[in-house]
């Protein structure tokens, strides 16, 4: 998730196959920190984004523009009146560092060619955007850092341009191995993090991905390797360099199981197994899909946090409901036993003595001899009335406490399902549905205003085509459950389910035809992956036609019975399923 030389070098690349030679045709500033440059070339228009932002620094093309300020900064129109209409006619990395030189051609006042380069540092908080002249003497920076912010380096007008050196790192394009020996395989310090503090450009990622090449253990000792593990070591660095120097870059997204991305990177990362990965042409589409992804999950996990609340609060009520109501009807198992000694008493206690605090008498129902407790202040008559009270009670009880657990039940599934429908939302109108149904079923109270509630668009249930170009519909909550099952579906579609979980309802489009056995399974693995089930390695699925399926008067949304179902075990894995937007 680091964006470091590596990735810089792939961006470098993509710039200098595309933009090299291309004229400037528009140069904005959206944000303080952020600079939007539009290039022609070879007929082709470029949008290309810098931010200098500390908390999210980036370069990469994007087909979407921003509003700009109606008033330029001076820093834009600085740009504009140098570059406004230069040509870019070089792209480089210095030593794989963490920055980016555009050197741009352009005519001055006087008509004399002239050149100036813009610099793009991608350093985390450091992050700046400088203009050089050719000399390069700062021209002015997006951001100005003075000697009382910066001891290392001035950035200011009239200074001079040099990278700072606040590490003594070797360029991993020009390390000896000799000097590779030295430097990272004596550092006192774990082997990944002695090739990452060693050499430019080396992310932790990459680092953990040369020792995983390398069959070695990144977080072992760098001094505990011996001889041929620093060769073998220092030859799969080297394989991974000739790579960035040859321009051979798999721009890639990781994903975990819940298809939520968790790293990107210029090369394969093989350190992830068989997590899925998505692979992209270009790194920039890598970088924009990736943050665009982190931001839609985190904002949706802000915006689902009350409702998650809500849920999770009710789940741990009704599942204390649940234990305490299940150990009173395991309490009432004893009843029967006193319905017995009601009945032994009126049977033979016709000649017990007064005062007796217990008898002996044969259970005529398991021809064994029991020991009744009595109370000795009481008559037989009224010792058999007391156990058959208290007999009827516990029936009574027990009648009361079946339909109670039922009903518990029945919350508590109730309320899973609503839980997996957060995990699966990926939209605002998605929880709006969900909030909707929590408010329905009382756990949210309904607040009645004078205004009207801003319209919505409606949440649409997603949407696959199996390999057999069969259409596959996957409802998000339970509303959708419903309508997916009992409103869109017809008698021969099929319908698919997690067995005994939380999940989705999933429908297959038959067009009254024979389903393939693999379209099947693609719908299984989909039941399976929008399931609470999604993170185990096989999940059970249930699978009918939906004629078969039936929803029981008063049934919560969702819910519905089946008596005859075919099974099948699957993995969750919807990796191949083309999904229509």
């Amino acid at each position: 998730m680091a964006f470091d030389g590596i990735t810089i070098a792939n961006m470098v690349k993509e710039f200098q196959d595309t933009i090299v030679g291309g004229k400037i045709n528009k140069i904005a500033q959206p944000e303080a920190d952020e600079l939007l440059l539009t290039i022609k070339n070879n007929k082709i228009q470029y949008r290309l984004l810098i931010s200098a932002s500390a908390s999210l620094p980036l370069i990469y093309f994007t087909d979407k523009n921003k509003i700009s300020p109606l008033t330029a900064p001076n820093f834009c129109m600085l740009l504009r009146k140098h570059i406004g209409s230069g040509k870019i006619v070089s792209v480089t990395q210095p030593d794989m560092e963490r920055a980016i030189e555009f050197r741009i051609e352009h005519l001055n006042e006087l008509g004399d060619l002239c050149y100036k380069i813009l610099v793009v540092e991608i350093m985390g908080k450091h992050s700046n955007i400088i203009f050089l002249n050719e000399e390069r003497m700062i021209l002015d920076s997006i951001k100005h850092i003075s000697g009382n912010v910066s001891s290392v380096r001035e950035v200011l007008p009239g200074r001079d341009y040099f990278l700072p050196k606040t590490q003594e790192k070797y360029n991993p394009l020009t390390v000896s191995e000799e000097n590779f020996y030295t430097f990272v395989c004596e550092k006192p310090t774990t082997l990944a993090k002695a090739l990452y503090t060693s050499l430019t450009g080396i992310s932790p990622c990459i680092a953990e991905e040369i020792c995983f090449r390398a069959s070695l253990d990144g977080s072992q000792p760098a001094k505990s390797l011996d001889g041929p593990a620093k060769e073998h070591l220092f030859h799969t660095f080297q394989r991974v360099i000739e790579d960035v120097q040859e321009g051979i870059f798999q721009p890639n997204i990781v994903y975990n199981e819940k298809d939520e991305p968790v790293e990107y990177a210029a090369l394969p990362l093989t350190k992830y197994g068989k997590a899925p990965v998505k692979n992209f042409s270009s790194m920039s589409q890598v970088l924009e899909q990736y943050y665009a992804q982190k931001d839609q999950i985190t904002r949706i996990r802000q915006k689902s946090s009350d409702l998650r609340r809500i849920v999770q609060t009710a789940l741990e009520r009704n599942r204390k409901k649940l234990d305490l109501q299940s150990r009173q009807m395991k309490d009432t198992q004893k009843m029967d036993k006193y319905k017995v000694y009601g009945e032994l008493i009126n049977t033979y206690g016709y000649n017990l003595e007064e005062g007796c605090k217990s008898f002996k008498a044969l259970n005529y129902y398991t021809n064994e001899e029991i020991t009744i407790p009595l109370d000795p202040t009481m008559s037989p008559q009224e010792n058999a009335k007391k156990y058959f009270d208290r007999y009827n009670k516990l029936k009574r009880t027990a009648q009361a406490l079946e339909e109670q657990l039922k009903d518990t039940e029945e919350e508590i599934q109730h309320l899973e399902s609503i839980s997996t429908a957060l995990d699966i939302a990926l939209q605002e109108n998605d929880l709006s549905q969900i909030k909707d149904e929590l408010t329905e079923y009382g756990y949210i109270k309904k607040h009645y205003s004078g205004n009207k509630k801003k319209a919505m668009t409606k949440s649409k249930p997603l949407h696959y085509i199996s390999s057999d170009g069969y259409h596959i519909y996957v409802g998000k909550n339970n509303y959708q459950n419903d309508d997916l099952t009992f409103k869109f579906a017809t008698g021969n579609d099929w319908w698919f389910h997690a067995k005994k979980m939380a999940g989705s309802h999933v429908i297959v489009k038959s067009n009254n035809e024979e389903l393939p056995d693999r379209t099947f399974e693609e719908a299984g693995r989909l039941a399976a992956y929008y399931s609470s089930g999604r993170t185990a390695p096989k999940v059970e699925i249930d699978y009918i036609q939906k004629k078969h399926v039936k929803k029981p008067n008063g049934a919560k949304p969702g819910f519905v019975v089946y008596y005859t179902n075919y099974s099948l075990m699957i993995e969750p894995d919807i990796s191949g399923i083309e999904q229509v937007e």
